[in-house]
């Protein structure tokens, strides 16, 4: 696993896509983005990656549909939704499906560089502590 995360920028709005890839390039992450939650899930089906930044309010898919559906098959991938409309109620049920954060679009983008680390190092640990498990677990085979 590399040192720096893979992102995976998930919104309908074009230029804020754009921007923010752009942005979070220049401080060293591999980027990559997605208009819609169907290309989003399509695009996790061909590459791996380590974050999500999903939009709430996308027209084919709403955020909280695709998120559930990457906690399907994909539950590794720690998720960080991104609105411009805050809701107690949203918030709620971005933790109960698996997400990892909720931000407030705009959002700082050191505080989200923040965000996407802390997220990193979590997916990380997980998968060290997976590690840890299966070379504890005797072989059957022997």
């Amino acid at each position: 696993m590399s040192s720096m995360p893979k992102v995976l920028i998930v919104d309908d709005e074009e230029r804020f896509r754009t921007t923010l890839a752009k942005l979070l390039s220049v401080k060293g992450l591999e980027v990559k983005t997605a208009g819609g939650g169907r290309e989003a899930l399509e695009e996790l089906a061909r590459e791996c990656y380590d974050v999500v930044l999903l939009d709430v309010k996308m027209p084919d898919m709403n955020g909280l549909e695709v998120l559930e559906e990457i906690k399907k098959t994909k539950n590794g991938v720690e998720v960080i939704m991104l609105t411009g409309h805050a809701s107690v109620d949203v918030a709620v049920e971005i933790m109960r499906l698996g997400g990892y954060e909720y931000l407030l679009k705009p959002c700082p983008v050191d505080e989200l560089m923040d965000k996407i680390d802390s997220a990193f190092e979590r997916k990380k640990a997980r998968e060290d502590r997976l590690r840890a498990k299966e070379i504890s677990r005797p072989d059957p085979a022997s």
